[in-house]
């Protein structure tokens, strides 16, 4: 299976991008055009013909367990506080409404990780010892082996 390497941020910044450039709502089209999976953000996005599974996608994290088997998983990412995803709202909604609860989870979301992996590089891999207390430890150690014989 195909799993999506590409970093989450920077995907959800181009989607970002994407969107309040009105990719999603330019031009007349046969079809809506679904957020997400008309857009450069989709594995399968110009690959109709050969389609990779979901469950390889970047966004399939956001998704909630009970609903990544599902066709169009990315369709049940919980966009609010209250659990709406892109299924209710294009059932409810029109595209203005859509696009804008898409662009504040987008601008959330991409916040929250980018916060969070400033606090993972600040969070100290191990903290250093000083030279004596380095060695009084090398030595406790020693001790407790000779007295394991």
């Amino acid at each position: 299976m195909l799993k999506d390497e590409r970093d989450a941020v920077e995907v959800l910044k181009s989607e970002l991008e994407f969107l309040r450039n009105g990719n999603y709502s330019e031009g007349a089209s046969w079809r809506p055009r679904f957020i997400f999976e008309d857009s450069p953000t989709c594995l399968n996005f110009g690959h109709r013909d050969n389609p990779s599974p979901c469950s390889g996608c970047i966004l399939i994290d956001f998704v909630p367990p009970e609903h990544r088997s599902k066709k169009f998983p990315c369709r049940h990412i919980p966009l609010d506080a209250s659990g709406q995803a892109l299924d209710a709202l294009y059932r409810h909604c029109n595209q203005e409404e859509v696009e804008a609860v898409v662009c504040d989870w987008l601008q959330l979301t991409i916040r929250r990780l980018e916060q969070e992996r400033e606090r993972h590089r600040q969070e100290p891999e191990h903290i250093p010892l000083n030279s004596q207390e380095n060695a009084r430890r090398h030595s406790l150690g020693r001790k407790a082996d000779s007295q394991a014989w």
